[in-house]
C-alpha cells in the first residue's frame, strides 16, 4: 500500500573528491609558494627602501646584470653554434671524440673556473711571476696586466662554462636538417659561410635561441663568480640588502626585478621562435652528408673545437688538481668528509622527492583531465627560471614564520620549546632544491609518459587495476631510463647549487659548494681544491652519461 503523504526520496549528497586533481594542486602549491612569497614581501615590506634602492644601488645592479647576461649569451651563442656546426657538418680526425668532449664544461661549476683563473693569472700566480722573472720587472708598476677580477673575466668564465647548452641544442638542430637544402645551395654556388648563414642558421635559430636563453638565465643566477670578481649584480644585491642590511623586503623587491627580467627574457625568446616557423616534408628528409676536411682545414676545425674544452674544462681541473696534489693533506680534512656526507644526503633526498613529486603531478594531471591542473602544470616550471637567491628568500621567510608559530604552539601545549624544526635543519634546503629543479623532473616525466602507448594503461584499467597500480605495474617499468636520468640531473644540479645553499643552510652545515666558496673567498684555494674536484667528478658522471645517450641516439 502506498502512502500518499510520503515525500519523494532525495538522493543523498555525495562529495566526490578527485584525489589526483587535489594531489596535483597541492604539489603545485608547494612549488609556487616561494615565488608568491617573494612578491608578497616586496609588496608589503616592513621598511620600504625601494626609493632608496632606486636612487642609489639598483641602477648599478641592473646595468651590470644586463651586461653580464648579454655578454655571456653572445659568447656562449658564438662558441656553441660554431662548434656545433663544425661537428655536425664536417668530418675530420678526432670529430667523434670532440663531439662528446665539448659537453665537459657542464661538469664544472662556473665559480670553480673563476677561482682557477684568478689563481693562475693573479700577481702571485705563475703567469705574472714568470713575466717578472723573464723581463726583470720588480713590481706591478713596471708593467701592465689586465684586471682579472672584472666584468669581462666574469663573462669569459661563465660563458665558457655554459656554452654546452647552446652547443647541444644547436648540434641536434643541425644534424636533423635535410641534406637536400645544402646540396641545392652548393649547386647554386653558395660557399661554406653562405650555406651556414642562409640555410643552416635559419632552421636552427629556434634551438639556438632556446639554448642562449638558458645561458642568460643561468648567468643571472650566478653568485660565486660575480661575488669573487667583485661585480655587483642583482643577485649579489639580494645578499647585500638582506644579510648585510637586514631588510628582507628590500631584498624581495630586488628579487622581483630579477623575476621580471627573467620573464621578459623568456617572453622575447618565445616570441622570436613564434615569428619564424619552418617545416620539412618527411619524404624530403635526407641526412646531411658531412664533408671531409683535410690538411689545414682539418687542423683548424680540431683547434676551434678543442679550445673551449681546454679553457672550460681542462684548465680549471688542472689548476685544482695541482693544488690538490701539492697539498694532499687537505683530502683528510674533517670538514671535507662532513661536507661530502651533507651534500650526498641533501642532494639525494632532494632528487628523489623532486622526481617523485613531478611524476605524481604529471600522472595526476593526465588522470584527472581537469582544466585547472592542466593550467598549473606549466606554471610549476617557473622555479627553474628563478635564481637560487630568489628562491632562498622565498623559502626562508615563509618557513621561518611557520616554524615560529609551530614552536609557539608546541610550547603552549607541552611546555617544551622544540626550536626551529624546518629552517633549523636541512629541510628548507631540500625544499629550495625541489622548487628550483622541479622543471627537470616534470619534463622527464611528461616526455616519458607521452612515449607510452595509451593502449597499455587502458588494458590494465580494463582488467581492474587502479590508477596507482597501473602506474606501478605499467608506467614505471617503461620509464626507468628517463627517471634515472632525471634523478641524476637533479642530483648533480643540487650538488653544484651555491646561492640557495648559502642562504638556507643551517648553522655549521657545509656542503661541497659552500666549502669551496668559503675557502676560496679566504684565498685558501688548496683547501678548496679537493671539494671542487669532488663536485667535478659528480658532474662528470652526468655529462658522460649524457654524452653516451647522445651517441646512442645518433
Amino acid at each position: 500500500m502506498s502512502d500518499e503523504n510520503a515525500q519523494p526520496s532525495v538522493p543523498a549528497f555525495r562529495l566526490r573528491v578527485d584525489v589526483w586533481s587535489v594531489t596535483a594542486a597541492l604539489i603545485a602549491a608547494v612549488v609556487l609558494v616561494p615565488i608568491v612569497a617573494v612578491f608578497w614581501l616586496a609588496a608589503f615590506p616592513t621598511e620600504n627602501i625601494w626609493p632608496h634602492l632606486l636612487s642609489t644601488t639598483l641602477p648599478r645592479y641592473l646595468s651590470n646584470t644586463v651586461v653580464l647576461m648579454l655578454g655571456t649569451g653572445v659568447l656562449a651563442c658564438v662558441v656553441g653554434t660554431v662548434t656545433a656546426w663544425i661537428v655536425a657538418m664536417h668530418d675530420f680526425p678526432g670529430r667523434r671524440w670532440l663531439s662528446s668532449a665539448l659537453l665537459l664544461p657542464l661538469a664544472i661549476p662556473a665559480y670553480v673556473g673563476a677561482y682557477a683563473l684568478v689563481d693562475f693569472l693573479e700577481y702571485a700566480g705563475p703567469v705574472q711571476t714568470a713575466l717578472r722573472a723573464s723581463f726583470g720587472w720588480a713590481t706591478s708598476r713596471d708593467y701592465w696586466f689586465p684586471d682579472i677580477r672584472s666584468m669581462p673575466a666574469a663573462i669569459l668564465v661563465i660563458g665558457l662554462s655554459l656554452y654546452p647548452y647552446v652547443y647541444l641544442l644547436a648540434r641536434t638542430a643541425f644534424s636533423e636538417q635535410s641534406g637536400a637544402g645544402f646540396e641545392v645551395a652548393r649547386a647554386l654556388g653558395a660557399g661554406p659561410f653562405a650555406r651556414f648563414w642562409r640555410v643552416g642558421m635559419p632552421l636552427a635559430r629556434p634551438a639556438i635561441a632556446a639554448g642562449t636563453a638558458v645561458v642568460m638565465m643561468e648567468a643571472v643566477n650566478d653568485f660565486g663568480v660575480v661575488d669573487f670578481f667583485g661585480v655587483q649584480t642583482l643577485t649579489t644585491g639580494i645578499f647585500s640588502v638582506w644579510l648585510s642590511g637586514g631588510n628582507a623586503g628590500g631584498a624581495a623587491q630586488i628579487a622581483c626585478v630579477i623575476l621580471i627580467l627573467i620573464a621578459g627574457l623568456v617572453s622575447i625568446e618565445r616570441r622570436s621562435r613564434r615569428r619564424r616557423r619552418f617545416w620539412q616534408a618527411p619524404r624530403a628528409m635526407r641526412p646531411v652528408s658531412r664533408s671531409r676536411l683535410t690538411g689545414g682545414a682539418a687542423l683548424s676545425a680540431m683547434l676551434v673545437c678543442l679550445a673551449p674544452v681546454l679553457a672550460g674544462f681542462a684548465f680549471p681541473v688542472s689548476v685544482m688538481g695541482w693544488h690538490a696534489v701539492m697539498e694532499a693533506d687537505n683530502w683528510l680534512a674533517p670538514g671535507l668528509a662532513r661536507a661530502v656526507v651533507n651534500t650526498l644526503s641533501v642532494a639525494g633526498i632532494a632528487s628523489i622527492l623532486t622526481v617523485g613529486l613531478a611524476l605524481v603531478m604529471v600522472y595526476g594531471v593526465r588522470m584527472a583531465g581537469r582544466r585547472i591542473p592542466q593550467l598549473l602544470l606549466p606554471v610549476t616550471t617557473v622555479g627553474y627560471a628563478a635564481p637560487g637567491a630568489v628562491l632562498g628568500l622565498g623559502v626562508l621567510i615563509p618557513l621561518a614564520a611557520f616554524d615560529n608559530r609551530l614552536a609557539d604552539m608546541i610550547l603552549a601545549i607541552s611546555g617544551w620549546d622544540p626550536g626551529l624544526i624546518v629552517t633549523g635543519s636541512a629541510g628548507a634546503l631540500v625544499l629550495a632544491y625541489i622548487v628550483r629543479f622541479f622543471a627537470i623532473g616534470q619534463g622527464a616525466a611528461d616526455a616519458a609518459l607521452g612515449r607510452i602507448p595509451p593502449s597499455l594503461p587502458l588494458a590494465a584499467r580494463s582488467l581492474g587495476r587502479s590508477p596507482a597500480a597501473t602506474l606501478r605495474a605499467i608506467h614505471l617499468p617503461l620509464m626507468r631510463g628517463s627517471i634515472a636520468m632525471a634523478l641524476l640531473l637533479v642530483f648533480v644540479d643540487a650538488v653544484k647549487e651555491l646561492p640557495a645553499t648559502l642562504l638556507l643552510r643551517p648553522f655549521g652545515f657545509d656542503t661541497l659548494a659552500t666549502r669551496v666558496h668559503d675557502q676560496a673567498s679566504l684565498e685558501r684555494l688548496s683547501e678548496a681544491a679537493p671539494a671542487a674536484l669532488v663536485i667535478t667528478a659528480v658532474g662528470l658522471l652526468a655529462v658522460l652519461l649524457l654524452a653516451r645517450a647522445e651517441v646512442v641516439r645518433r
